[in-house]
């Protein structure tokens, strides 16, 4: 492969932003990527793939690499350095590349990996914390989490089926395979822009993991129900709940971010939900208003999104010790709140994309334990190992109040 200097300056660039600015890696790839009309699919393809390998592989690198943050320009140009001769790529003879150890750093590759923090590429602290919480499934867990995410379709039956989506999208040159275990998914041979498909465009489909699609079915609805979902945020669930329910019936959406249910609608438009109500969560009377209303009420809880490392790499650097306290104080705080929102006899789905027991089955026990949660009886519990699964990691519970 041979380096292009526009593209290797682009990646540099990007990797400032995430590094050094704290911003978010999936934003700043998306407008890298708008920065030349001129790219094709491949030039984009590795400014995006290139950048999310080395902010995975940060600490790593970083080990190899002998650098620590800040980083400067010639930090980054180093980091990259040892991603290329890692990959077999030939470095340049650029000044950027002067003296790079080719050696040395195949050396440290070596002697580092059978360190698994470095190997693996995690903070000190979630290395340890992992090992408390999963004992030896960890090495497992977290060597799938720093696997590339494949891309998984959500068909929208409300428009369409999954063997007539994928003769649509085979139409566009987009290849996939249908996933037998997940009755609404596709999954793409190859990594592509399907976002400028016709068939996005007209609703045919929403990008969502596979494991994040058993969510909706795991609530059990009915047509004609009502249907809260807590946490909306885009509404990927909700609208997975809207196709379900064949548009008959209610799905109150709730959120604290106007902006995000804002997106929510925009997606609804799109994908021909009408029976999507957006609520904004701006004061407490909007949860009191629905106590003891709703046949089936999603807790899809904030979470640490351990188990969405994959699509996510750079999380593992913003997580912190004391973040992980405070979302597992609220993710308590919500379940007794919103749990208030089913009527007798109907079901609660407390949701998390986190493999951690602190934040899935140690927060229901916890839950039933309190006064609101006696009135419930956990009927079902669900643990997607990323590893087992080759999906997302993700965790819910089936609650039935009595």
């Amino acid at each position: 492969m041979r380096l292009h200097r526009n593209l290797v300056f682009a990646v540099i660039d990007t990797l400032h932003l995430v590094f050094n600015e704290d911003k978010y890696a999936d934003k700043e790839i998306s407008k890298t990527l708008k920065r030349d009309k001129r790219w094709g699919s491949r030039d984009r393809a590795f400014i995006a793939e290139t950048t999310y390998d080395i902010v995975r592989w940060k600490r790593l690198y970083s080990e190899i690499a002998d650098v620590k943050a800040p980083y400067t320009r010639a930090n980054l140009f180093r980091l990259f350095t040892v991603w290329a001769t890692l990959k077999g790529i030939q470095i340049p003879d650029w000044p950027q590349f002067e003296d790079t150890p080719t050696r040395r750093i195949k050396g440290r590759f070596d002697e580092l990996s059978q360190i698994r923090k470095y190997k693996e590429s995690i903070p000190d602290w979630l290395d340890e914390l992992g090992e408390k919480e999963l004992g030896k499934l960890w090495d497992k867990e977290i060597n799938a989490l720093n696997k590339q995410a494949s891309v998984v379709l959500r068909t929208n039956r409300l428009k369409t089926n999954p063997k007539e989506l994928q003769k649509t999208l085979d139409e566009e040159q987009i290849a996939t395979k249908l996933l037998s275990e997940y009755p609404d998914a596709l999954e793409l041979y190859e990594r592509q822009d399907v976002f400028k498909t016709q068939a996005f465009k007209k609703g045919l489909f929403e990008v969502q993991d596979a494991s994040s699609q058993k969510i909706a079915h795991a609530l059990d609805v009915q047509e004609g129900m009502r249907v809260v979902d807590t946490c909306a945020g885009a509404g990927g669930k909700a609208l997975h709940l809207a196709a379900i329910m064949e548009n008959k019936g209610q799905v109150i959406a709730l959120d604290i971010y106007a902006n995000k249910l804002k997106e929510l609608k925009r997606r609804a438009k799109r994908a021909g939900a009408h029976n999507i109500e957006t609520r904004h969560i701006d004061t407490t009377k909007v949860i009191k208003k629905l106590y003891d209303s709703a046949d089936r009420v999603l807790i899809d809880a904030p979470c640490t999104g351990l188990g969405v490392l994959r699509r996510n790499p750079d999380a593992k650097w913003k997580l912190s010790p004391e973040f992980l306290k405070e979302i597992t104080e609220k993710q308590s705080q919500i379940l007794y709140q919103y749990s208030r929102i089913v009527k007798s006899g109907g079901k609660l789905v407390y949701a998390t994309c986190s493999i951690l027991p602190s934040e899935n089955e140690k927060q229901i026990e916890k839950f039933l334990s309190t006064e609101e949660g006696e009135k419930f009886k956990l009927i079902k519990e669900q643990k997607i190992s990323a590893y087992q699964s080759g999906y997302d990691g993700f965790y819910y519970a089936v609650l039935l109040k009595k």
